[in-house]
């Protein structure tokens, strides 16, 4: 009777020894998707940091009140240059980066590029605490492809999302109005707070700086937007050296020629870059470009007509306002551009040598 109850005691044991084994397996399974999202995020976290900006705006009254943003940002050296964007620190008194083990640190503004929504910070803290995340490349992204955001989303610091790259070669405007060209669209979760956090790939490497959604509710809805890495990183040795970036420079003000604007005007090409007013003694006015002379409404839209189309840059067809601001971009101060222009129902060329645009103040 007493063997058996031994016996029994026994198997019992054995039996709730192997759940136990099972379950822990059980519980610390995890798939090799799942192991690389620790892997990341256990090499990334530390480099990610909340910026804090603190700005003073006037009341109706005319009383001064501070108003305090936050963001993220990410450690790019171990000089304490962070990268962040231009819309988190934009218009800040004062600015504040608080590092993975919660210290905080007054933070300099080296450099901001409104027109791609980017900025350099500078802390000095010791070298020790800087983790930098490294940079990757984000010229051979897939659609599909893996990505991971980290950041400070509603205020939780360091907090990781995933998805995938839901598109690239997207277009938004910049919060100046400008172009940013090539960027990535994703499905990881991004939110308010997110901003100027890295979008990193599958290596740990940033290959975005996370700047935008679109969502009628303010959160995230599936579509989140960052800016290739790859343009961060041709701007930044111009940000930290001179605190801007350079910027060739037409001097004048375009619009584009539709279809419905051209049949009103009764000119011969359908599409182009209309000059609407050239800036007196900018590289288009010393070109003899001329802008408008009379504004006209034509349909919803009120235009300037009466000045130069543009049809052609150099080789490169024209068809929008958008066109020829591209083209230029990729243009460098001093750089000298054939425009071929419709003018009063001829076409002619003209060289205007580009300028260096003036900085935003």
């Amino acid at each position: 009777m007493i063997s058996r109850n031994i016996s029994k005691q026994l198997l019992i044991g054995v039996l709730l020894l192997l759940f136990s084994l099972f379950s822990t397996e059980v519980a610390f399974s995890v798939t090799e998707d799942e192991k690389n999202n620790i892997a990341v995020y256990e090499k990334a976290a530390d480099g990610v940091v909340n910026v804090t900006s603190i700005a003073v705006q006037m009341d109706f009254f005319f009383n001064a009140f501070p108003t305090q943003g936050s963001g993220s940002g990410a450690i790019i050296d171990t000089k304490g240059h962070i990268l962040t964007n231009d819309h988190v620190v934009a218009n800040a008194q004062k600015l504040e980066v608080t590092l993975a083990d919660g210290s905080k640190w007054p933070a300099k503004l080296i450099g901001s590029d409104p027109d791609n929504d980017l900025a350099v910070l500078k802390i000095e803290a010791p070298r020790e605490k800087l983790k930098v995340i490294p940079m990757g490349d984000s010229k051979n992204l897939r659609i599909g492809q893996k990505v991971l955001a980290i950041g400070n989303p509603f205020g939780f610091d360091r907090t990781l999302t995933t998805g995938v790259i839901s598109s690239l070669g997207r277009t938004i405007r910049s919060g100046v109005g400008t172009m940013i060209e090539d960027v990535i669209q994703t499905d990881a979760a991004i939110n308010p707070g997110n901003s100027g956090g890295p979008l990193l790939n599958s290596d740990g490497e940033i290959v975005g700086i996370n700047s935008a959604i679109i969502s009628p509710s303010g959160g995230n809805v599936g579509i989140g937007f960052a800016i290739p890495v790859n343009t961060a990183k041709k701007v930044i040795p111009e940000l930290i050296t001179k605190g801007y970036v350079t910027y060739p420079w037409i001097g004048a003000t375009l619009q584009p020629l539709l279809p419905e604007i051209a049949k009103f005007l009764k000119v011969s090409v359908e599409r182009g870059a209309m000059i609407a007013e050239v800036v007196k003694g900018g590289p288009a006015d010393k070109a003899g470009i001329k802008g408008g002379s009379q504004r006209v409404q034509v349909g919803n839209m009120i235009v300037m007509v009466g000045g130069d189309i543009v049809v052609k840059a150099d080789q490169h067809d024209v068809k929008t306002h958008d066109d020829l601001i591209r083209y230029i971009r990729e243009k460098k101060p001093n750089d000298t551009i054939t425009l071929k222009v419709l003018r009063k129902g001829k076409f002619e060329e003209i060289k205007v040598v580009l300028g260096e645009r003036p900085r935003r103040k």
